[in-house]
């Protein structure tokens, strides 16, 4: 799912497919006569895109009809055809444009969404709910269209569409609600951070979200005057099965973590790398949760192997109140 996500969002960003508009009547066919004429410029490409933008379906329709009789293979101008012959009104011709454009390349999601929007205005409800379905299983993640597209008006009250948003949503902030991506929330926060014995601030540090909850991002500022702040990126990789952090400071330093949640405890490690004297430094990192306002960050080094471990720094992270 969310392969077909991504897939889905980078097509509707290189495309630019996304259109709102309101149909016409005057259902009229233009690709059976358009067959035989010359293969498109460049010109008339543009002449198309600005009459879909300004919404002139009847001149898109046209000039989209005639492009796709020369590009079978076009699948953003099939899907644009599509969107134009249901702004006028022929639905059924529509819906052959739709099913082009996904035989072309179109993703799913897309493709299905609209010939859901033609049904709708065929009020056909039982097949737009079934290409609302599928559009949601396939990766469709615009629930502000759901919400706003005049076509599903009739359709919002059946419990059938609440579940089609719910989908949508989850495909719109797929981390918000995998189980995996939401391990590490119990580090979000602001917080104050003394060394483990009290005895002395270490630094303030701000957890957040960023990137549809997908990103977990530390924020750091040590105490003093000393300026030295860094931050890092954690989140849950799902091809290698593990959390991963990159940090990266204002002194050049970087460093990269892998690990798991186990038992509660965030256990990260790194690989052995090489430091300036020619020894080679294995890092250990914890993160300790106690209770809901309080996490132990606990860091450990080995130069042999992981043999023993010297402690690099011990630090509590207090929830600012």
């Amino acid at each position: 799912m969310l392969s077909q996500i991504f897939n889905f969002k980078k097509w509707i960003v290189t495309m630019g497919l996304a259109v709102a508009f309101t149909p016409h009547l005057g259902a009229t066919s233009y690709h059976s006569s358009l067959e035989k004429q010359s293969v498109p410029t460049a010109d008339e490409a543009t002449k198309a895109n600005e009459a879909y933008q300004a919404k002139d379906w009847p001149k898109a329709a046209q000039l989209y009809g005639h492009i796709t009789s020369q590009q079978q293979e076009n699948g953003r101008a099939w899907y644009r055809l599509a969107v134009s012959l249901h702004g006028t009104g022929a639905e059924d011709q529509a819906i052959a444009a739709y099913e082009k454009s996904i035989q072309a390349g179109v993703p799913l999601g897309i493709g299905e969404y609209g010939l859901a929007l033609v049904y709708a205005s065929k009020k056909d409800a039982d097949n737009a709910f079934k290409f609302l379905q599928k559009a949601a299983q396939d990766g469709f993640s615009e629930p502000d269209r759901l919400a706003g597209d005049q076509e599903l008006a009739t359709l919002r009250s059946d419990p059938r569409f609440a579940k089609v948003v719910e989908q949508t949503a989850h495909n719109l902030k797929p981390c918000a609600y995998n189980p995996q991506n939401r391990q590490f929330d119990f580090w979000i926060g602001e917080w104050n951070v003394v060394t483990a014995d009290g005895s002395s601030p270490a630094g303030d540090s701000k957890i957040e979200l960023i990137l549809g909850d997908c990103v977990i991002q530390e924020n750091w500022t040590s105490a003093g005057n000393i300026g030295y702040s860094g931050k890092s990126y954690n989140t849950y990789n799902p091809d290698l099965h593990r959390w991963e952090q990159f940090w990266a400071d204002n002194s050049g330093g970087m460093i990269h973590f892998y690990g798991e949640l186990k038992d509660g405890v965030m256990d990260y490690w790194t690989d052995e790398v090489p430091q300036k004297d020619g020894t080679k430094l294995k890092r250990h990192l914890q993160f300790i949760p106690s209770g809901k306002d309080q996490v132990r960050q606990f860091s450990q080094g080995s130069t042999d192997g992981g043999k023993t471990w010297h402690v690099e720094y011990d630090f509590i992270y207090n929830r600012k109140k």
